[in-house]
């Protein structure tokens, strides 16, 4: 302490401080102004900094908001360009299909004619003829990138007789779909039929329904991009209140955040799982818990207050691929199902056979395997009804299996498919039951009328095989049960309108191929996941 306040420990003992010489200063009319004014000032400056900082930090949040909405609108009208730019490849696409195909058919009824005058046969060809056959063959072969397969019939046998009214049968889907278009093509006619084609048309359980190509654009409220992840997304969840999103990708990491600014971000977790991540399921009473489902048969869960594994247990290590994971809705427990590894290049070839197991929460050890038989097909997809009573479970051998949770036995089953079922869903009213195959083709099955088609489409222009490269197709249902939307090999996914609505809906696009798909449990909001490595929330209008 320095010298100068040293008399001032006096001022207690002193009778009049005032009168003191040493003091006599300090209890002076002008020292008081000089104080006062001095403190006045510094005040002042205080607060006009303080103006200042508020002004710059509401200055700061205008521009922050002002730059989101602008990225909003580039982001917008990029979708815009990108679905420009698919419309009008679309379009050259199709005026060099209708081009290629006028000349076929034109090509193969000039030859019949000819041939058909000049009772020419074809043993008996000579070498020009034999030159104009091979031209006419490489003529009549298609280009089916969008029209898919074409069967002009006796059209292109130039040793075959000519027909006054040929049949031309368009196949629409690309991967063996059982919606065709036939369509009698007389003199003059080869021009409407393609163009009525390509116009997007085709037969579906009996009646003409508009082609997914035509469906128009969601309107949005708002689109969020995440891009958190650096390899393609497997997986990814709503949680049961819609407030966080679990996300993961091929490279075993898991991602937990938020969509909405308002919403707490203290949960918002990284988990490295050290395998290719196949399944995840949230807790359905809760936000607290996620399961994670991983490609080396093991299954973690995570706190996400706690933000801690809370349990890391092992399937049998001959089913090693844990495919589907799914919650109870009443009882703490869930539902594994594993696959041992087989052979094949698909997909569904690698997945072999099938382990089906019930896991208690609390003890986090199975309580007991559902039987299945001897050497039973993959489950590829699960789920519970409302009260957790029925399972229902999905093979790849195209089988839907019921199970009664209680007796822990199968109750019913029956095929679904021709081609492995990739997932399944109870419906709204829990009256019928949704399966996507692998080949494409959605079916809402009754389960009053076991074995009874209520709705179905076929979407299998959408499933390439060159999507199943990351993860099986699937589907989700949002919280009405009116809109299907189903994951794509295309850039876009489609979203149907279930029973009584005729036309779809498309997402906007992203830039590879969609691979997850998710519906928020009450609002009118959806996730996709992408080969992109991107997870978009969208919310329509």
């Amino acid at each position: 302490m320095g010298q100068d306040w040293t008399p001032w420990f006096a001022i207690p003992y002193l009778k009049n401080p005032s009168l003191d010489p040493q003091f006599r200063l300090y209890f002076s009319k002008e020292w008081y102004e000089a104080l006062h004014l001095s403190v006045r000032n510094f005040l002042s400056e205080i607060f006009n900094g303080t103006h200042i900082l508020q002004n710059r930090f509401f200055s700061e949040k205008s521009t922050v908001n002002r730059l989101k909405k602008d990225i909003k609108q580039l982001n917008l009208k990029l979708s815009q360009l990108q679905a420009l730019l698919e419309e009008k490849e679309a379009q050259l696409s199709r005026s060099r299909s209708h081009g290629a195909s006028v000349m076929e058919v034109s090509m193969g009824q000039t030859m019949s004619s000819t041939h058909s005058a000049t009772g020419t046969s074809t043993s008996g060809m000579h070498g020009e003829d034999i030159l104009l056959s091979r031209d006419s063959q490489e003529i009549c072969a298609p280009s089916t990138q969008h029209l898919g397969e074409m069967e002009l019939g006796q059209d292109c046998d130039v040793a075959g007789p000519a027909k006054s009214s040929p049949e031309l049968t368009l196949s629409k889907s690309d991967h063996n779909s059982s919606s065709s278009l036939n369509l009698d093509v007389g003199d003059g006619g080869t021009a409407d039929a393609f163009q009525m084609f390509q116009d997007g048309l085709y037969i579906e359980n009996g009646r003409e329904m508009q082609g997914e190509e035509e469906f128009p654009e969601v309107n949005i409220d708002f689109q969020e991009t995440f891009l958190g992840h650096t390899s393609p997304i497997s997986r990814c969840r709503f949680s049961a209140s819609g407030n966080n999103i679990a996300s993961a990708s091929v490279d075993g990491t898991v991602r937990i955040w938020t969509y909405d600014s308002s919403t707490l971000a203290s949960r918002n977790a990284t988990i490295y799982c050290g395998a290719e991540i196949m399944s995840l399921d949230w807790e359905c009473k809760s936000d607290c818990l996620l399961l994670i489902g991983t490609a080396d048969g093991g299954i973690k869960a995570w706190n996400v207050d706690a933000k801690r594994v809370v349990c890391d247990v092992s399937t049998a290590e001959t089913f090693p691929s844990v495919l589907d994971l799914k919650c109870s809705p009443v009882e703490p427990i869930f539902v594994s199902t594993a696959a041992s590894g087989g052979y094949g290049s698909s997909y569904i070839d690698k997945l072999g056979f099938a382990s089906l197991t019930v896991w208690n929460m609390k003890t986090w050890k199975a309580m007991t395997v559902l039987p299945l038989g001897k050497d039973p097909p993959a489950i590829t997809s699960l789920c519970f009804n409302h009260n957790g009573k029925i399972l229902a479970a999905s093979a790849t051998d195209g089988m839907i299996h019921m199970f009664d949770m209680s007796a822990g036995l199968q109750i019913t089953g029956w095929p679904a498919h021709d081609s492995a079922v990739s997932s399944i869903l109870f419906g709204p009213d829990e009256t019928s039951i949704f399966s996507f195959g692998s080949d494409g083709k959605i079916f809402e099955w009754s389960l009053q009328n076991q074995g009874q088609v209520l709705w179905s489409r076929n979407c299998s222009r959408f499933c390439n095989p060159e999507s199943l490269k990351y993860c099986r197709h699937e589907m989700a249902l949002d919280a009405n049960g009116r809109r299907l939307l189903v994951t794509s090999g295309s850039v876009r996914a489609p979203i149907y309108q279930v029973q009584g609505h005729r036309n779809g809906l498309r997402t906007l696009a992203h830039t590879a191929a969609i691979t997850t798909v998710d519906w928020h449990p009450t609002l009118p909001i959806f996730l996709t996941g992408s080969a992109d490595h991107s997870v978009r929330v969208t919310s329509i209008l």
